[in-house]
């Protein structure tokens, strides 16, 4: 098999997932456990060449296409739905070091693929320094926003918000549409036709690689004191 193909998601990961939706136990999944490591396999080297291709415009502490899938597994604690499994293929990319925040992630889902990025649950510290440069001067930012790769792939922000200004901000400010985030995300979504494409895997890469602007954005905001440094 050549690497093209190994980095291809096949059919047949969306059939497995398919009918697992149908089948949400652990009797029919432990019966199919040798079908589930076969598309885990395929998920894995998806996730190896989307890291390498990463690595070669940013830097990622992820290590391997492995530890940059999410289990299948479902935490079932605290939640109203019992279901043991994901019906979706997941992973994430952690940036390397303090100076580059933020993160990359994936989603593989039959009518419902996407990639995304961002900061998903931000420290209310970090929250703070975000909207803080945002109400100083919100130029960079909608300069980014309006990009205009950034606005075929991935429209605008997305993201939780408040209905009105945050505390400590005037309602009125110019900047309150974006203050008002409690998340800053960005997304793509995808067809299922595009996701078994063979250029998948670069249209992946391209995604996360027009995300950089923003998230080299929110990094400087996030790591450069009062003085600039």
């Amino acid at each position: 098999m050549s690497k093209k193909e190994m980095a291809v998601i096949p059919a047949s990961g969306f059939a497995f997932l398919a009918q697992l939706r149908k089948h949400n136990n652990r009797e029919w999944f432990n019966a199919h456990k040798e079908v589930y490591q076969q598309e885990l396999q395929h998920m894995e080297n998806f996730a190896s060449s989307l890291l390498a291709k990463l690595n070669t415009h940013d830097v990622i502490e992820t290590a391997s296409g492995k530890q940059a899938l999410m289990r299948i597994y479902r935490d079932t604690r605290f939640s109203h739905d019992k279901t043991p499994y994901k019906t979706h293929w997941s992973g994430h990319f952690t940036r390397a070091t303090a100076q580059r925040r933020g993160g990359y992630y994936f989603h593989i889902e039959e009518g419902n693929t996407f990639m995304a990025g961002g900061f998903w649950a931000p420290a209310a510290d970090d929250l703070k320094r975000v909207r803080d440069d945002i109400a100083f001067d919100a130029t960079p930012l909608r300069k980014i926003l309006k990009q205009r790769t950034f606005a075929e792939y991935f429209g605008t922000l997305r993201g939780e918000q408040l209905k009105n200004a945050p505390k400590g901000f005037p309602a009125e400010h110019e900047a309150v549409d974006l203050l008002r985030y409690k998340q800053y995300l960005v997304r793509r979504d995808f067809t299922d036709v595009q996701v078994l494409a063979d250029n998948f895997l670069e249209e992946a890469n391209r995604t996360f690689k027009a995300m950089r602007p923003f998230l080299d954005y929110m990094s400087d905001v996030l790591t450069v004191d009062g003085n600039g440094e």
